[in-house]
């Protein structure tokens, strides 16, 4: 029995983060294992099928030329997730309670009764979109081949060592970030990046999708992430 709750203790006390291909999130950079860099652009949607036929072609011609544009490969993705609107009823029944027009406090409990049927029907889903932009240091030619050698022994734990090295790195990248951003706003989309907050709430939210829903990720400052 004892050896059982030792073993069971074992498996809690492993981290699945270690299983990850991320160093470390900081300055809103994510660090690979590998020594690469990466950086998340959360992009807007357009309703394409509301425009004119012109304006389609326009942003078909836009997107084209994006693609063709692009001299350093990105990554884009679609993520679809059931639309969590907990916060918005909760904030609606305060809203209610603090209504001090009974016709007003009528509708607004009504609005909420209409909304919670409208969810019991079939589960809302959103999408998310973005694109990763990145950057490898080993790639850059203007490196010698003992600079490219002694980073690749262990990448990660260089970049940690390095600050200036990496500030240099998350230069280069932000120039790419800078550049994909433009041509991406010439789409008639909004693009920002994502902060460390945001980013580690994205990987914590798409690793742990039932946990995140009831418990939400602290502020970064709070957290001590062990690698």
């Amino acid at each position: 029995m004892p050896e059982k709750n030792k073993l069971a203790r074992g498996k809690i006390n492993v981290s699945t983060q270690q299983y990850l291909d991320i160093a470390e999130i900081k300055d809103d950079v994510i660090v690979m294992r590998d020594g690469t860099l990466r950086a998340i652009l959360a992009v807007s949607s357009i309703n394409f099928s509301l425009k004119s036929e012109n304006e389609q072609n326009a942003v078909i011609s836009s997107y084209v030329s994006f693609l063709n544009n692009l001299s350093s490969t990105v990554q884009i993705v679609i993520q679809s997730r059931e639309l969590n609107i907990d916060g918005y009823l909760e904030n609606l029944r305060k809203i209610e309670n603090e209504q001090v027009n009974r016709l007003l406090k009528t509708q607004t409990s009504e609005y909420i009764n209409y909304v919670q049927e409208l969810i019991s029907m079939g589960k809302i889903m959103s999408k998310k979109f973005y694109v990763v932009v990145s950057y490898s240091p080993f790639t850059d030619q203007r490196k010698g081949f003992f600079s490219l050698l002694m980073e690749s022994f262990k990448p990660a734990t260089y970049l940690q060592i390095k600050e200036s090295r990496f500030a240099k790195y998350k230069e280069a990248l932000n120039r790419r970030v800078d550049s994909i951003s433009g041509s991406l706003s010439s789409l008639g989309v909004d693009v920002s990046q994502l902060n460390t907050q945001e980013a580690i709430e994205l990987f914590y939210n798409s690793y742990n999708p039932e946990t995140s829903k009831n418990q939400p990720i602290e502020d970064v400052d709070k957290l001590r992430l062990d690698v």
